[in-house]
């Protein structure tokens, strides 16, 4: 690698000529035959090596690179034959801490009163106000909006959410039939 020039692309490594086990590699496309069709090709490889290196090792070797190279581009593990997709019925992903009381988030006596004073009662409805709401509330300024703001994140939630469906009722409802032990009817 000596006297190579210092503005190689990058990726790029210099290397000696000598330094690939393979020494000759020779390759033949011919016709093949297989039952009655004679309209396939046959490739023939003749692989020498240095010795280091078994040809049938490197043969090996250098399909699996070309492989993963491929890869990128043609899944191996997916079957051709187009698969019919059975519509899956799951339960969409609740976020429970949207269904606990805002008292349980231990704030400061002038944050939980300002709350209580603007009739927020559940985590899922504070997320739905947004940053500039919550500072027109009395009482409500920037520390206040900053120490609930920290809270939120570490729940993964955060003001100006979307949340379609909002019922704490329902969700309390739904949540008692699915806890109800096996064999006694629901308690209403």
């Amino acid at each position: 690698a000596r006297g190579q020039k210092d503005d190689l692309a990058a990726g790029v490594i210099p290397i000696d000529s000598f330094f690939s086990p393979i020494k000759k590699v020779n390759y033949q496309v011919s016709h093949a035959r297989v039952g009655q069709r004679t309209d396939y090709d046959r490739l023939d490889l003749e692989v020498w090596t240095d010795g280091s290196v078994r040809p049938e090792d490197a043969m090996a070797y250098s399909s699996k690179i070309l492989k993963d190279q491929l890869n990128i581009f043609i899944n191996f593990d997916e079957s051709l034959e187009p698969e019919v997709e059975e519509p899956i019925v799951q339960e969409e992903s609740v976020n429970e801490n949207l269904y606990r009381t805002v008292d349980e988030l231990e704030l400061s006596v002038r944050s939980a009163n300002c709350l209580q004073n603007a009739g927020i009662k559940y985590i899922g409805e504070l997320v739905q106000k947004s940053e500039a709401e919550m500072l027109k509330t009395k009482n409500f300024g920037r520390k206040s909006l900053n120490e609930i703001k920290e809270i939120l994140v570490e729940m993964g939630l955060g003001f100006g959410m979307k949340i379609d469906g909002f019922d704490p009722e329902h969700y309390f409802a739904q949540k008692k039939k699915k806890e109800a032990p096996v064999g006694e009817p629901p308690v209403n």
